[in-house]
């Protein structure tokens, strides 16, 4: 860890050495829940019968050795806790003073962690206390950390763990934690956030929240899920990071549990036991479009500390990000683009590039975008892949710079003052309404049968400021030539899709 780090974490500790008065009850700031009532039984009594039944039925020993990580479905309760209960109730012999939960965010989009720094979580069973002084602690560690509110908003994937935390255990604090979307560095980073905070407590409890697979066929989802938790047992975290984007593996949690595998690491911890699995069509009985679950455990004996994060994390400088590309893949189909500009600007010449990178050669859809003096200049793709990715590139960047109905075509006198951005999308996939779209994370196609057909990419919503109303409003009428409200129609198809965005500007810092 750096000396800046060192220097904030111990003027922390300074800091809360300080008396500080007590705030009264009014003043506290409390997080109110967002799914009891939908989730899980909004009445107390009834809520915790439900959670000692799951806890009763679960065919798990409980643990007499120290469980460090539980990873944990969240999905509602009749479908996901009965598999939920089987972590818990292994680490129930266990005692923690501090639990802290890592969930995905599915609403919010941002960059970075955020950590909530509230007095309290309340839930039917009671209010719970948060450790401010851990969570504070962490959040001086790095930029990236921070207290997003938006992040914690809407989201269930935290929320759902705790009544089961309170079910199972006795006078803790929880540290409540969403992750958004994060580079291979800010994961380590976290992760290595985490085990300095812990140091050598054992009363401490990490808690990875995850679904597996979503709405395939019960067959098809047990056989991506049996692949993802056998790279979570292998406690192979750049296999789980590079599988999750490339959808070889699928886990909606899947930062959450690269954070909780590198901490095990970090921590020497060994031993991973997967508890039990099952689907959604295990209790509705519809095995045409299941949710995968899963509950595993994390221990060890703590032995010898691994001597470099770097040397046996897995994640190396240069490797890949969240998002599937490492800065030097980024940098190369920058490389690509505006080579390919300057030239068939000159002289209306395809360059033809050799590539070797087996990641690039992947078909993935892309745009290229050209911005002059911070103005759109020309933005063309594809959004299904019709070929590699570093051609996709290739051919996007020529028509931007010819094709683009909206602008003459760039001229050379223009080359130094054109800026290039490029998205790589992932794959679209159709949502039924419109309340599964998150603005700045989704990018977002609508159509209505053949001819009429929209898109906007995920930035669009960041750039403009738009509601989610004006956003698809918008993009129904610029877009697809439609009534502005034709988004709210049945017969209106909606497809979201992700895109990685990266420009010359930010990688010419790395």
């Amino acid at each position: 860890m750096n000396i800046k780090r060192v220097i904030n974490l111990l003027s922390l500790t300074l800091l809360t050495l300080v008396i500080i008065p007590k705030m009264s009850i009014s003043d506290q700031k409390i997080k109110n829940p967002n799914v009891s009532g939908q989730f899980y039984d909004s009445r107390s009594e009834r809520l915790s019968k439900d959670i000692d039944k799951f806890l009763l039925d679960a065919k798990v020993t409980q643990r007499e050795k120290f469980i460090d990580i539980i990873i944990s479905p969240h999905a509602g309760y009749i479908y996901s806790g009965a598999v939920a209960a089987h972590g818990f109730k292994a680490a129930s012999k266990n005692k923690y003073k501090t639990v802290v939960i890592l969930a995905p965010s599915h609403f919010h989009g941002f960059d970075g962690v955020s950590i909530g720094l509230y007095d309290a979580f309340k839930t039917p069973l009671g209010d719970v206390p948060v450790d401010l002084d851990f969570a504070k602690k962490l959040e001086l560690l790095n930029d990236k950390f921070y207290f997003d509110e938006k992040a914690f908003a809407r989201e269930h994937s935290l929320e759902v763990q705790i009544p089961f935390i309170q079910k199972t255990f006795n006078n803790f604090k929880v540290v409540p934690v969403v992750v958004g979307q994060i580079s291979a560095q800010t994961l380590k980073d976290f992760a290595q956030a985490l085990n300095v905070v812990i140091g050598n407590r054992k009363d401490v409890l990490v808690v990875a929240s995850t679904d597996l697979s979503h709405y395939h066929d019960a067959e098809f989802a047990r056989n991506i899920d049996r692949k993802t938790i056998e790279v979570i047992k292998s406690l192979d975290v750049q296999e789980l990071v590079e599988g999750s984007y490339l959808k070889t593996l699928e886990l909606c949690g899947s930062m959450p549990v690269a954070i909780s595998m590198v901490y095990a690491k970090l921590k020497g911890l060994t031993n991973v036991e997967v508890l039990t699995y099952a689907n959604s069509g295990d209790v509705s009985g519809d095995r045409s479009n299941v949710v995968g679950y899963v509950s595993a455990i994390i221990y060890g004996d703590r032995g010898i500390a691994e001597s470099s994060i770097e040397e046996n994390v897995g994640l190396k400088e240069g490797g890949a990000d969240q998002d599937g590309l490492s800065v030097d893949q980024k940098k190369r189909l920058l490389f690509i683009a505006r080579k390919t500009v300057e030239e068939y600007v000159r002289n209306k010449k395809k360059l033809d590039f050799a590539e070797n990178d087996a990641r690039l050669k992947q078909p993935e859809g892309a745009f290229v975008t050209l911005k002059k003096n911070g103005k759109l200049r020309g933005c063309i793709g594809n959004i299904i892949a019709q070929g590699p990715l570093y051609l996709t590139v290739r051919n996007m960047a020529i028509a931007a710079a010819s094709q683009d109905h909206r602008f003459s075509p760039v001229t050379v006198k223009e080359l130094d003052d054109i800026e290039i951005d490029i998205s790589v999308l992932t794959k679209p996939r159709v949502v039924k309404s419109a309340s599964e779209i998150v603005l700045g994370k989704h990018g977002v196609i609508v159509s209505r049968g053949s001819f009429n057909q929209g898109v906007f990419l995920p930035q669009v919503a960041t750039d403009t400021g738009w509601s989610k109303e004006k956003f698809l409003s918008e993009l129904c009428s610029q877009k697809a030539q439609l009534p502005p409200d034709s988004w709210k129609d049945p017969a209106t198809k909606l497809e979201v899709f992700e895109a990685i965005v990266f420009d010359e500007h930010e990688l010419n810092d790395k």
